[in-house]
């Protein structure tokens, strides 16, 4: 075995906060250390009710000015269903249609009584027409809410997929809270927007004409005092609708925040309640939530002035129709019933009009959140690969980093800057190094969750950005230091990452990792519920579980990142014992704070500050170099306070 390393200094800075030499070697806790740290908000929040998320555009480059227009994303989402909404905004049409006749027949059954003849034929008339009118506009709004609810869905979809597609840097930068709202709240509003913003409105536009060519039908001077009117107050509602929409996407990046607040709260709810920090938290959230609620009111306020207006000017139209209406009929020059007929549609026209104004109100916020779910699509993907699974087969892979040289892009110092070693196919070897000597950044680069800026890495003497995505990462197995659980059962825990494991192999992979008893405690054994990000279980057991799904994985390279940093002194010594086996038949690369899981490697490499400052086994070292004689002689004590009790469980 042997490790190809170079001996520099600088300063570097690792994604990834690393615990320091000697810590968290305590035995298993039930409901242990499983929270994450810190309530040290993301890029962009640091404070939760501050103005908007700050934004997503700030933290992947995308702006709200560039690319296609809200109106034309929103019409390519509706595209697909034009047929359906055709047919629904024509039933809906003929439903209003049919609206339009009755004043009509109200002023022909108003003539029939005044010349003394029988109104039941107009009568009847009007009967038929609103029951026509009813089951089709019923079946017409039927046919527009499932049509919403397949675009809602459909929209949905794309999300979640593009989300899950995301390069790891572009999630990194934003918050859980704000992208759940993006997924739940905002795709509802496309539902909204469809219904009462598009056809509505559309529908709205047709109807407004019918009823005024039914009203210059009846008498064209009333039609001009009435348009008079309308048009004058309804350019003064033209002028609300930009602060409308302004206000709209303020109140939805509003609630976003809201909710990166909440998740910042629950992600951490432990440390929360250990700090005592339960009356600052909810400060934080309530002061987010009162943005949102300032943010809501004033949509509620240009809303409510946009409504009001339109409605003033129809009761405005009606009392200036009445009296000049009044005096054409005391003058003898329009028929009563002519007036009344008028009237009635001029109070008709108050739906078209509500639909307008109700129309542009929903687009307003269809648009708002059309915007901020394309700034999700916009964000950097991987190639659409597909899954690796469980596939992996071959034997074990050649790590090589040559004068790699890394930076996160942000204003830290680079993480890497050329850092060159070589590990062997086959066996363990450890990285070792202060907090921030690059060592979980080695890991991200394997797994491409990264890429690097310059040199080369290769696997195989593959440079790995030859690997197709799926194919790489089903050769790898990464165990990740807080060894994340996801709810559900603990059987689809352990298959997590290789879900045709056949169940011999799922028996075998929880016995080699003293899970076991575990299995035997719980009522439902592995289809127990493990609860929220493994909340019924110990900082230890998760650390199991997550190496039993490596186990599962097979892989040709194992990635192991502090993993019995929880595990007390019987358990590390039985899965260190897995881990040596395992490097028998696969690669495996370890970080480790922890004397007693790197002197077993077969070799050792020491990072400080982003580069490689030596390697060698725990013997050479501890004879050559200082700083590993530093970070060995910090935690010597408990590893032989560990030794001992594991001798003394035998």
């Amino acid at each position: 075995m042997s490790a190809v390393a170079g001996t520099t200094t600088g300063a570097g800075a690792d994604r990834s906060p690393e615990g320091q030499p000697g810590g968290r070697g305590e035995p298993e806790e039930p409901g242990g250390s499983g929270a994450p740290e810190a309530s040290t908000p993301p890029s962009g929040a640091s404070d939760p009710g501050a103005p908007g998320p700050a934004g997503m555009a700030g933290a992947t480059g995308a702006t709200s000015t560039t690319g296609p227009s809200p109106l034309r994303l929103l019409l390519a989402r509706v595209r697909p269903h034009r047929g359906v909404l055709v047919r629904a905004g024509l039933l809906s049409l003929a439903g209003s249609a049919a609206g339009l006749a009755m004043p009509l027949m109200a002023k022909y059954a108003v003539d029939a009584f005044a010349a003394d003849r029988s109104p039941v034929a107009p009568l009847i008339a009007l009967t038929a027409l609103v029951l026509a009118g009813a089951c089709l506009s019923a079946y017409g709004r039927y046919l527009m809410a499932r049509t919403g609810e397949g675009v809602v869905l459909r929209a949905r979809d794309q999300l979640v997929g593009r989300i899950m597609r995301l390069k790891v840097p572009a999630v990194d930068r934003l918050t859980p809270g704000d992208l759940q709202s993006r997924v739940t709240s905002d795709t509802t509003l496309l539902r909204t927007v469809l219904s009462s913003g598009l056809v509505e409105s559309f529908n709205s536009v047709l109807m407004l004409l019918g009823t005024v060519a039914f009203m210059a039908y009846m008498d064209l001077t009333l039609l001009g005092v009435t348009l008079v009117v309308i048009v004058g107050i309804g350019a003064v509602t033209a002028l609300l609708m930009p602060r409308i929409q302004r206000a709209q996407l303020r109140a939805q990046e509003s609630v976003g925040a809201m909710g990166a607040a909440l998740d910042r709260v629950l992600q951490a709810f432990r440390t929360v309640k250990a700090s005592g920090a339960e009356e600052r938290e909810t400060a934080a959230v309530a002061r987010a939530a009162r943005h949102a609620h300032d943010r809501g009111v004033s949509v509620a306020k240009w809303s409510s002035v946009s409504d009001v207006t339109m409605m003033m000017s129809i009761q405005l139209a009606f009392l200036a129709v009445l009296g000049v209406g009044g005096a054409r009929v005391a003058s003898g020059s329009l028929e009563i019933s002519s007036l009344i007929a008028f009237l009635l549609y001029l109070f008709y026209l108050m739906g078209p009009i509500g639909g307008l104004v109700e129309g542009w109100t929903g687009l307003q916020s269809g648009l708002a959140a059309v915007r901020r779910i394309d700034e999700v699509e916009s964000l950097p993907g991987e190639p659409a690969e597909g899954s690796g699974g469980s596939k992996g087969g071959g034997g074990p892979l050649r790590v090589t980093f040559q004068d790699v040289t890394f930076g996160y892009g942000d204003e830290r110092a680079p993480a890497h800057k050329g850092v060159t070693f070589e590990v062997p196919a086959g066996g363990m070897v450890a990285l070792v190094g202060p907090s921030g000597a690059g060592k979980s950044t080695v890991f991200s680069l394997l797994e491409r969750f990264y890429d690097h800026d310059a040199g080369t890495i290769a696997l195989e003497g593959r440079d790995i950005r030859d690997w197709p995505l799926a194919e790489l990462r089903a050769s790898l197995a990464y165990v990740e230091q807080d060894a994340p659980v996801l709810a559900g059962t603990l059987r689809e825990n352990l298959l997590f990452a290789a879900p045709d494991a056949p169940e011999e192999r799922l028996t075998e992979a929880v016995a080699r990792t003293r899970l076991d008893a575990l299995v035997a405690r719980l009522p439902e054994g592995l289809d127990t519920a493990v609860g929220h990000r493994g909340v019924t279980l110990s900082g230890g057991e998760r650390q199991r579980i997550a190496i039993a799904r490596a186990l599962l994985r097979r892989p040709r390279l194992l990635l192991l990142d502090e993993v019995t940093s929880q595990l007390d002194a019987v358990n590390e010594q039985a899965l260190r014992d897995v881990i040596l086996e395992l490097a028998a038949q696969s690669t495996v690369l370890v970080i480790a704070h922890r004397l007693s899981t790197v002197r077993h490697a077969d070799r050792i490499v020491v990072l400080e500050d982003g580069r490689v400052r030596t390697a060698g086994t725990h013997e050479e070292l501890m004879a050559g170099d200082d700083l590993y004689r530093e970070l060995a002689t910090t935690q010597l004590a408990a590893a032989e306070v560990q030794e001992a009790q594991v001798q003394e469980a035998r």
